[in-house]
């Protein structure tokens, strides 16, 4: 037995312990190390190549939107973040302090950034002034700090990567369009890069950002059928701007507030992808933003002309702007098939001597696992073809698991039964009432996850009290 099926034969199956599956597998397909920090982890180059292309993809979408990125301090006073009472209650739980400068105690405590509200309201009121210098629309990458007593791998750190966007509006019909504009960029992003299917809604108020006045989110269900909330957009209306003294002078002489977004998406999304799409195999990457799109192997390597056929195939998929590999180590190409498929490169081509003589390789789709035979004339289209094919296939596989798996139920006791028993998204009418939102979350042990803006009538009454309901809610277990 290889050592590469050995490594594959230790993942724990995925419909058997869902989360000891994860954990096997962001360490053997090398995304990760553990640090002596808890819930601070070491993000290995496979994995930092993967949060590059995220990086890339929607660094363009937003600087098309006419964003610019900007970098803020990482500390925040604490009088500074005391400014917006709803917003820094809301993190106080998870908020790091810095008490030392070097060997002296700081006269005031300093906070490592949770997020970056209040550094941008402070700068907003330095370089603000008039309508002529609105709108202010930046983003920003960096990471941020929360510490949570509980942690796992992407989905839950103490400290993690992640974008910020900020911006700032005369009015608020402006900022409300950019809150939803970010939203559906987000949704695009999901769905056509990651082929992860969204349902896009509003947060309950209960459940939306501190200090906000909108919270809208994007959900996505897990192969386990939990919800992983992928990407959230604020609408702040102009609360910020009061606590923090922003005016400017409007074009009919007067003195206004300006109103705010904020949105983001961190390396969360990460474990969103490996939870969407792995298998028992390991990983299986989106090839839009797999970090290795192609691997080559060549069989039989030590037979004359087979390197040389390998490279050239190689250089052909490059120079067509396909990000490929080869292996041409001593492993068996055993050990190689079951470590590319751990790592989860979405399409794998074989070339050996019978492969030359017939001038075709082997291509094996990771998502499927099918052999076929490609022509070398012309190999850069066919395997363009293969890997849309491919990307295409992992989004309907996941819109499968989606529309399978979401139910509607029309009492407290049918909604409990379908999370004890199925799992899902599970469809129910409510009153907008908060005692019954803390209710479904004892009683069926769900939290909303979104009041969807495609909504329903599914009956006239609240699923948990028999009000007359208000709005159709997807309620869930969520990561």
């Amino acid at each position: 037995m290889t050592q590469g099926k050995k490594d594959v034969e230790q993942i724990t199956g995925r419909d058997i312990d869902f989360a000891k599956w994860y954990t096997d597998v962001v360490t053997k397909a090398e995304l990760i190390d553990y640090s002596q920090i808890k819930g601070c982890v070491v993000l290995r180059p496979y994995a930092y190549a993967l949060w590059e292309n995220i990086q890339k993809i929607l660094d363009d979408m937003f600087k098309k939107t006419g964003h610019e990125n900007v970098y803020m301090p990482m500390f925040i006073p604490e009088s500074l973040l005391q400014k917006e009472k709803d917003h820094v209650e809301g993190f106080a739980p998870e908020v790091a302090w810095v008490t030392l400068g070097g060997s002296e105690e700081l006269t005031e405590r300093i906070c490592v950034r949770p997020t970056s509200e209040t550094l941008f309201c402070d700068h907003y009121k330095n370089i603000i002034k008039s309508w002529r210098d609105l709108p202010k629309k930046y983003n920003q990458w960096c990471s941020v700090v929360r510490w949570e007593k509980t942690t796992r791998p992407f989905l839950r750190h103490r400290e993690f990567l992640w974008q910020e966007g900020h911006t700032i509006h005369a009015t608020v019909d402006e900022a409300r369009e950019e809150t939803h504009r970010m939203l559906d960029i987000y949704a695009d992003f999901c769905e056509n890069y990651l082929a992860m299917p969204v349902v896009k809604g509003q947060k309950t108020e209960k459940e939306k950002f501190a200090g906000a006045e909108e919270t809208y989110t994007i959900e996505c269900m897990m192969h386990d059928r939990k919800a992983l909330q992928s990407a959230t957009s604020h609408y702040f209306g102009d609360g910020f701007a009061k606590a923090f003294d922003i005016r400017f002078t409007d074009k009919d002489n007067t003195l206004k507030n300006p109103f705010q977004t904020s949105w983001g998406m961190s390396t969360r999304i990460i474990g969103g992808i490996i939870m969407t799409h792995g298998d028992d195999s390991g990983l299986k990457l989106p090839p839009k933003v797999a970090p290795v799109q192609v691997m080559v192997i060549p069989i039989a390597q030590h037979k004359e002309g087979v390197s040389e056929a390998a490279d050239a195939l190689l250089e052909k998929l490059k120079l067509s702007g396909l990000r490929a590999k080869t292996d041409v180590s001593d492993q068996s190409p055993g050990w190689k098939f079951a470590e590319y498929e751990m790592k989860g490169v979405p399409l794998r081509l074989e070339i050996g001597p019978k492969d030359i003589q017939n001038n075709q390789c082997i291509a094996v789709r990771r998502d499927t696992k099918e052999k076929i035979a490609l022509s070398l004339t012309d190999i850069d289209k066919s395997v363009k073809e293969l890997l849309d094919k491919i990307q295409k296939n992992m989004f309907e596989e996941a819109k499968a698991n989606l529309d399978n798996n979401t139910f509607v139920a029309y009492s407290v006791e049918e909604m409990r039964d379908i999370i004890q028993t199925k799992g899902g998204f599970v469809k129910a009418m409510w009153c907008k009432d908060l005692s019954c939102e803390l209710e479904l979350k004892e009683k069926a042990l769900v939290s909303s996850r979104c009041i969807p803006f495609v909504q329903e009538k599914l009956s006239d009454c609240c699923v948990c009290c028999g009000k007359p309901a208000k709005h159709m809610v997807v309620w869930a277990v969520a990561y």
